[in-house]
Parts: C-alpha cells; structure tokens; sequence
C-alpha cells in the first residue's frame, strides 16, 4: 500500500489550493450571508476540468479518478464548504447519472457542456413527504405516445434553480415498488418544468437549494435514462459514490476547522502561555487530528474500492457516517478552542460549524448509513 499523492495527485491539489485562495476565500461570507450562489465561479471551475472529475477525457472532461476526486472536494472545502457542495453534487450526481446509466447519444448530447461547466446540473429524488423513503414518492411519468408526462416536485434539490439539466428520478408503476421507478433528464425551458422555493438555511448558504415543480410536463421518452422501472435500482447505485463525495466533503470541513484551531491556539495567549500548551487545548487538537486521519484512510479505501469495480455500498456509507459524525465533532470542539471569537463572524470555524451539520443529513442520514450498514454485515 502506497499512501502518498503521485505527481498528478500532487499537482492536482496544488492546483485546486491555488484557485480556492484566489477564486474563493475573498468572497466566503458575502456569498454566504447573501446566499449567493455564484454561478460566474463554476464556468471557471469547469475551465480548470472540475466540473467533469471522473468523465472520460472524450467527452470533455478530466478523466480522473475517486482518489483524485476527494482531493479535490477536500481541497474547496477546506475553503468554503458550499462550493464543494455543489461542485460534489454536480459532479457525483446529475453528471455521473447520465454517464454511467445513459445511452452514447444521451452522454454526447449532454456530458461534455456539463463537464466544461456551461451547464450545471442538479439531481431530483427527495421529496417533501419522502426523505429517506425515496420509494414512497409521489411524483410521477405516465406514458402518452413517444412521450412521458410528469406531474409533481421535488425538495430540497441543489441547484434548482440555476441548473440547466436535472436528472429526476419519478414513480412510472406502483407507490412502494421499487421496480415502479424511472429516471429522466428535463432541461430547463421545458414547458410545466420550474424552480419553486428556495431554501434559506441554517449553513451552505452559497449552494443553491430549492423545490423542482412539474406541472404537466412533456418529456420525449429519448430522455429517459435506462430502463423503465431501473431509476431506483440506478439512484442506490449513484448514492454509493455520492456517499463518498459527502465524506470528502465532511473531510474538508474537519480539516479546515482543524487548521484554523491549531493556528489559533499558537497565537492565543493566556496565563502567560500559548493555549496548545494547555492539556485541554492539547488533547482536543489530538482527538482531532486523529479522527480526521482516520476518516481520511477509510474514503481512500472506499475510493480504491470504486476504481476497482468492486462492491463499494458498505464502505461507502462507513465514509460517509463517520466522516460526517467527525466534522461536526471537529467543528464543535474548533468553537470551543477559539472561545468567544469562535462564535463570531471574524474567525472561520463558525461557519464550519454551521455547514457541517449536513453532512449528516445530506444524500442519507446517519441514521439510513446505519441501516444499510447492517444489512449488509448481516448478510455476510
């Protein structure tokens, strides 16, 4: 086993690191106090190639790998946590549903603008009334001729209102049956297609969340992704690598609040001393630096595992859960270590604090990674 970055993963996340403190820290809190979602941004990201990490060179994208995609959502993360939000959602999500689960002329039509960043893409499965029960959506297609006609909304959809393409994952058969479920690609401008309310949150202010609306909406059956009856059966499979992009996510988030923290408390003095030589201070810096490595081998596993096309869902939602649960233990501790200045807006980590707390509740909650954990151990 080898632990260390090659050169291009050295490269990479030099690269991205460079960006972030020129493209991103300057303009943290205003777009996040004004809930900007700064589209001019992910154009540039798209020029840098990360709006098409893990899409094959051919068809316009960067032709990387899981490894180098966690570096590079850690690496914006670290920064501002809502733009590596966005950048894992458009990425792991609408882009690699369309890339592993539609047809040549789908991806040839659709891949390359969302890989060069001149679309942003979102990802439609959550609903108002099912979370975590995806199979109980109410949204639905139903057959008319060469098209589908799509009635209902989706919740709590990242980039909905800016994105140029949504894949929507809609019920096609009966409410609970998991083969009853299909997913389509709708581009904005569709006839009875919209963006509904926006979402003003508690953190990851600057990654646009709001409903997608569905009123009679004509869909040509060309754009339908797979099979009839295959959407839930693709989204689980989406989710194991969406797992991992969250987990990247959360890392970014530990690591920031981390490096605030140590900085901090070597420029902090009380009684006389810098507070690190404090054993309180010490040893919350010690729990973190460890749960953060730990995190951090676990989605690197978890990475090599997906490379290798080997199952990935139970390792996966390991990732996610704890590198999820980790941050937000990390950021609290980071506010703690920092005092009263960690509870305003001139220090960094609390705002870490803030954005951390999805991590948790994003593309499945602690509590749903415990559940396919188990089943999936019980099984062996």
């Amino acid at each position: 086993m080898n632990f260390d970055y090659n050169e291009t993963q050295s490269l990479i996340a030099q690269s991205i690191r460079d960006f972030a403190e020129q493209n991103i820290r300057p303009h943290i809190m205003e777009w996040d106090e004004a809930q900007v979602f700064p589209v001019p941004l992910f154009k540039k990201l798209g020029e840098m190639g990360f709006m098409g990490i893990l899409v094959p060179q051919e068809l316009g994208g960067s032709g990387l790998g899981y490894h180098e995609y966690i570096t590079i959502v850690e690496e914006i993360s670290k920064v501002d946590p809502s733009i590596g939000l966005s950048v894992a959602a458009h990425n792991s999500l609408c882009t690699n549903h369309i890339l592993t689960f539609g047809n040549e002329e789908q991806k040839k039509k659709w891949i390359p603008k969302l890989a060069s960043g001149e679309h942003i893409g979102a990802w439609g499965l959550t609903e108002h009334n099912t979370g975590s029960d995806a199979g109980g959506m109410n949204t639905t297609a139903v057959r008319d001729g060469d098209d589908w006609i799509i009635n209902g909304s989706k919740n709590f959809i990242t980039h909905a209102v800016s994105a140029q393409i949504a894949v929507v994952v809609v019920r096609t058969g009966e409410k609970g049956d998991s083969k009853g479920i299909t997913a389509f690609v709708v581009e904005k401008g569709t006839p009875g297609f919209s963006s509904g309310k926006k979402e003003n949150k508690l953190g990851m202010r600057a990654s646009e969340t709001a409903e997608l609306i569905f009123d009679n909406c004509r869909v040509p059956d060309a754009n339908r992704l797979g099979e009839v009856g295959q959407g839930f059966i693709q989204s689980m499979k989406i989710l194991d690598g969406g797992r991992i992009s969250i987990g990247a996510l959360a890392l970014g988030i530990a690591k920031g609040a981390y490096e605030a923290s140590l900085k901090y408390s070597k420029e902090r003095h009380q009684f006389g001393k810098a507070i690190s030589e404090f054993q309180g201070i010490s040893f919350k810096l010690a729990d973190m630096a460890t749960e953060i490595e730990a995190a951090e081998l676990l989605l690197h596993k978890a990475a090599f595992l997906k490379e290798q096309h080997r199952p990935v869902t139970t390792l996966g939602a390991m990732g996610k859960m704890y590198a999820s649960e980790m941050c937000v233990r990390v950021a609290t501790d980071a506010i703690q270590i920092h005092g009263g200045y960690g509870y305003t807006k001139d220090y960094p980590v609390e705002k870490f604090y803030r954005d951390a707390k999805l991590c948790t509740i994003g593309e499945g909650t602690t509590e749903i990674q415990k559940v396919v954990i188990s089943r999936n151990i019980l099984k062996d």
